[in-house]
């Protein structure tokens, strides 16, 4: 097993013990409870939840907008990113959009994407792609960019036309640039997601969170964010499982061309 695989026990032990003093130092300072509860409160009130289904449904409506936001906003990074590293001229010209664009704080958009889409399931998802789209597409047109001419040039050599050279060539060509801007956009799109649901949404983790705060229902509230990080780890290690695969396929593609 590769060192960097095993599984990282200082890590979960350091973990555990912050639980612990979470919950020592809740149960012994009860002026405390009310705003931070005992862990074990805690997860109590995350399996009733659960149990009941109130908090499933919450969960379900946020992976939905998850998934949509997040694939969405690849397929679109990935081909605009491929597009702008390949063809010099339009990157030239859409760059100073980009650059302007790019620093915006995302959660700014929320006010104009409500006034132009109203309080929707599309204005969360809007906002979201908007927010996890920049990542993928700046590495995509820098994996592009950095890409080795004489690849081209060969496919070119072999006799394959534009479509096939991006297709074969670049686009596996700078793939590792590609999975690191979707393992970035993975943690942006949840955030936004959820921050978007608190500010303008009535279903979903964020308003279920958001909501169970203005009740003073400080065991849910937690119970709901406990269940927002648990998805987000989730989603990275099946990220991370994925990106391994893909690669270990890519180091054997390219072992067998190189024989």
């Amino acid at each position: 097993m590769k060192v960097g695989r095993a599984f990282n026990w200082p890590g979960w032990i350091a973990f555990a013990l912050v639980l612990l003093i979470w919950e020592f130092g809740s149960r012994n300072n009860p002026a405390l409870q009310p705003y931070l509860p005992p862990v074990s409160r805690i997860f109590s009130s995350l399996g009733e939840l659960i149990l009941s289904g109130r908090i499933v449904s919450h969960l379900m409506i946020t992976l939905s907008r998850f998934l949509q936001s997040y694939l969405l906003a690849a397929s679109i990074a990935v081909i605009l990113g491929t597009v702008l590293g390949y063809f010099r001229l339009a990157h030239n010209l859409f760059e100073a959009v980009i650059e302007f664009l790019r620093p915006m704080p995302s959660v700014a958009i929320i006010p104009v994407a409500v006034l132009l889409l109203g309080i929707s399931d599309a204005m969360i998802i809007a906002v979201t792609v908007y927010a996890s789209l920049w990542p993928i597409l700046i590495n995509t047109i820098d994996g592009v960019r950095h890409l080795e001419r004489t690849l081209i040039d060969t496919g070119r050599t072999f006799g394959l036309n534009r479509r096939k050279i991006l297709w074969l060539v670049v686009l596996p060509g700078a793939a590792p640039y590609i999975i690191t801007g979707l393992r970035i956009s993975l943690s942006i799109a949840l955030i936004l997601v959820t921050t978007a649901e608190m500010i303008a949404g009535s279903k979903g983790l964020g308003f279920f969170i958001l909501d169970e705060e203005r009740s003073m229902n400080s065991g849910n509230m937690y119970a709901g964010v406990i269940l927002v990080s648990a998805l987000g780890y989730l989603l990275n290690r099946l990220f991370v499982l994925g990106e391994g695969w893909a690669m270990n396929w890519r180091r054997g593609m390219l072992a067998r061309e190189a024989l």
